[in-house]
């Protein structure tokens, strides 16, 4: 080996312990110095003593073999498991006080002796249930409030109650409006899944922070947030305790948390009930697709290969055979589905939609406006839910064929605000009256309330026409006129046939009659009694 290739392996192996040994001096980190943080001034560090150890330098440290160590151990990490099912991640998020009262036993018992309405309810949850946890999740909130359509509506998006709330959340359409459901001629988003479940949310949270209470604000949300506010403050003045159990309340209302609280025991324990709750995989049931273009309901279920009864089960807030683009961006598809009905619109040939909506000009009838539009009155009645015996007042929004004349996707303003505003329809009747001495075509007419022009077609006379007196005519008049112009005939008649016997000489009477009134008059016969 030559003399410069050894200098040159010596310099670098003492490059190499200098590296060591500064990797040694940085693993060690020093401490802070007393008094103060990283980087903050210190005092000086005291000078180091004569006995202290010399100074590191590469020669005179010795490397020792490299040699296996033992790590040392860690303290236990708790493990997180992914749920089971949907039922499991519901269970772990359970964070509301229990309730335990007669009422719940009670409403324990009733669910679990009716275990066939328990599987219809929780069978159709199935589809609706994955998307509420995760909101409820997103917000925060209990997972208990997950079950709260059970109580409600039994997870139908179609119920509707006696006092007109809807939805699987039952709103009240003025309580859905203030949470802008919208409901119009087209659709109620009280029905929707996505719109109700964000009001629905919206509405239990606003009640939480004005309560501080979920039970309290699980009677606000049946009962109303005023009555509540009410309940409590006259409780506050009789120094009574103002929880829920404290209350005076409707009895609805006081069963209405002990109805969540037993449906919540079941999910936890249903063997304890002996309820069999149907498998729900914790994964989405449906995907979100955005319409660009306006499209017929048909062609959507055919296009996604799903019936049209499993595609309104979750477009619920639907009400017509049209989906708008401009009101109802957003549909729900099974999740595979949803993958279909991409990959088959690609490659749709033809139209998209065979309806649009169509503004009413001006007053018309039913008839009327079925000629304009190309329909029968029956199937305009039909598709637009219009009832018999009502005329269209203007600006009310019909659901239309398309035709080259109307052929355009729903704008906005009406996918969002069509209504249907209607007018008693006026039924006429052909009535015959006679014409008074005097009497023209404009007089007879003011007399009914009908046009001269209107009287004179239907005679067939010309406006000017000179009336005989007695002369007879025929006109049409509305049902209400009619009877009033035949009461008041009534009343005229009535009153000449008094006016008549008025007139008349009374008649005779029996000679035995006069002389028991001339003896009466005389006062020697009392009547009898």
């Amino acid at each position: 080996m030559s003399t410069d290739h050894l200098s040159r392996l010596t310099r670098r192996f003492a490059g190499l312990l200098a590296t060591l040994a500064l990797l040694a001096g940085c693993a060690s980190s020093p401490t802070p110095p007393r008094g103060g943080a990283w980087g903050q001034a210190s005092t000086p560090a005291p000078a180091p003593q004569p006995d202290a150890a010399p100074a590191y330098t590469p020669s005179n440290v010795t490397l020792g073999p490299i040699v296996a160590a033992r790590a040392t151990e860690l303290p236990a990490v708790a493990t997180l498991t992914a749920p089971v099912d949907l039922w499991d991640r519901i269970r772990r998020g359970f964070s509301m006080p229990d309730l335990d009262t007669e009422l719940v036993r009670d409403r324990e018992q009733w669910y679990a002796t009716r275990p066939d309405y328990i599987q219809r309810m929780t069978e159709r949850s199935s589809r609706y249930l994955f998307h509420i946890v995760e909101e409820l999740e997103r917000r925060g909130m209990p997972s208990e409030l997950a079950l709260l359509p059970f109580i409600e509506s039994a997870f139908n998006p179609q119920a509707v109650s006696s006092a007109r709330a809807a939805g699987m959340w039952q709103f009240m359409p003025a309580t859905g409006q203030s949470f802008d459901l919208k409901q119009n001629m087209f659709r109620d988003d009280r029905r929707d899944v996505l719109a109700s479940t964000r009001a629905a949310l919206d509405y239990l949270q606003q009640l939480h922070d004005r309560f501080g209470d979920w039970h309290l604000a699980l009677a606000a949300y049946n009962w109303g947030q005023g009555n509540v506010n009410r309940a409590i403050t006259r409780n506050q003045n009789a120094g009574m305790a103002t929880g829920y159990n404290d209350l005076n309340m409707p009895t609805e209302t006081r069963y209405y948390v002990p109805k969540l609280q037993a449906v919540k025991n079941i999910v936890a324990r249903p063997q304890a009930f002996g309820a069999t709750l149907p498998d729900i995989g914790n994964h989405p049931f449906f995907e979100t697709v955005t319409l660009e273009r306006d499209m017929d309901v048909a062609l959507i279920a055919r296009l996604a290969d799903v019936s049209e009864r499993d595609f309104r089960a979750l477009n619920p807030s639907l009400k017509q055979p049209l989906v708008m683009a401009a009101g109802t961006p957003n549909i729900l598809l099974p999740w595979d589905n949803a993958t279909t009905f991409l990959r088959n619109l690609q490659t749709h040939q033809g139209p998209l939609a065979s309806w649009t909506a169509w503004v009413v000009p001006s007053t018309m009838t039913v008839a009327q406006a079925a000629s304009r539009v190309g329909m029968s009155e029956s199937e305009l009645r039909s598709v637009n839910n219009i009832p018999p015996r009502m005329k269209l007042r203007a600006g009310s929004s019909l659901l239309v064929p398309r035709s080259e004349r109307r052929d355009a996707d729903v704008p906005v303003h009406v996918a969002d605000n069509g209504h249907l505003s209607l007018a008693p329809e006026v039924i006429l009747r052909k009535t015959t009256v006679r014409a008074r001495k005097g009497d023209n075509l404009a007089k007879l007419a003011g007399r009914y309330g009908v046009s001269a022009v209107s009287v004179a077609d239907w005679n067939k006379l010309s406006v000017n026409a000179k009336l005989k007196t007695g002369q007879r005519l025929t006109l049409m008049l509305p049902r209400q006129v009619s009877v009033a112009s035949s009461s008041k005939s009534k009343t005229k008649a009535s009153t000449k046939a008094r006016a008549q016997a008025a007139a008349k000489p009374p008649a005779k009477r029996s000679t035995a009659a006069t002389r028991k009134n001339t003896k009466l008059a005389q006062g020697k016969t009392a009547p009898r009694n």
